[in-house]
């Protein structure tokens, strides 16, 4: 599909966002068990209940792990760890907000991306895509990267395989009702990682994500906390985890318009991964 094409199925899908959205309203641990995928995230505070949850609910502390550098271009394959890392020459880092979007933060993070001229990726949560299709439509229209992180977020590790695959597929199917084509990438809610997983998100043609620096917004620790976390934290290859929704993220908003110019001001070139053809 041509982006004049795609633009225009945008902006038609922003044309009845109001209607599709009332009627739709109605870190890494990786787990080495099999097809059901059940297991344990240490540090959690227990798994979230097993209902549609608002995007304020879903907190639990996501986990931080080390992984391989990303597969060079070629055949998708099943990872057994998830990319923490972007590879390239020079100063490059990425910068991701996962959770969204949330009609009171995300709009202020894109604005100030867009100040910037800078690029991210986001991590999105179906539940939150259906009622907010305008904000995935300026994602796209503003060159961002989005991926799957489940409809509900859930622990996948105490779902079954068939339930993993629900919260997969329908998310990808928002993304790609509103972003115009499918996701590419896909990161486990908490940073709870197990084989079904890997193996659906391969089968679905999308690469694990995790993250290098968690900024630790989610703890709401405070603007200057989370500056300075990630700016100790930067470094050539660096993923950084942010969140745009799941509770309060002012500080996270806040912060950005710190960190950023800090990042650019020190040589740092903030990119995306490129869109497999």
């Amino acid at each position: 599909m041509q982006k004049d094409q795609l633009f225009t199925r945008r902006r038609l899908l922003l044309a009845s966002a109001a209607a599709l959205g009332a009627a739709a309203t109605a870190g890494v641990v990786v787990a080495s068990d099999g097809e059901e995928a059940a297991g344990t995230v240490a540090a959690a505070a227990g798994p979230p209940p097993r209902q549609a949850l608002t995007s304020s609910a879903f907190r639990l502390q996501p986990l931080t792990g080390y992984g391989p550098p990303p597969a060079k271009p070629g055949r998708l394959k099943v990872r057994k760890q998830p990319i923490m890392e972007i590879d390239g020459s020079g100063k490059r880092m990425m910068l991701t907000f996962d959770d969204g979007p949330n009609p009171n933060y995300t709009p202020h993070i894109l604005d100030t991306l867009a100040k910037y001229d800078v690029r991210a990726m986001f991590f999105l949560c179906g539940e939150c895509i259906v009622v907010n299709r305008e904000l995935v439509a300026r994602m796209a229209d503003e060159g961002h990267v989005v991926g799957n992180h489940t409809w509900t977020h859930p622990l996948l590790t105490t779902l079954n395989r068939s339930e993993i695959r629900d919260e997969m597929v329908s998310t990808s199917d928002a993304i790609e009702d509103t972003y115009g084509e499918r996701p590419q990438w896909f990161r486990a809610p908490y940073g709870a990682w197990n084989r079904a997983a890997f193996q659906l998100g391969a089968e679905m043609g999308m690469e694990p994500m995790a993250w290098t620096v968690d900024s630790t917004d989610w703890t709401v620790p405070g603007t200057r906390t989370i500056v300075d976390t990630i700016e100790n934290g930067a470094a050539p290859g660096v993923v950084v985890l942010s969140h745009d929704a799941g509770g309060d993220r002012s500080q996270s908003v806040k912060a950005l318009r710190e960190y950023l110019p800090y990042l650019l001001d020190n040589g740092y070139h903030l990119t995306v991964p490129r869109r497999r053809v």
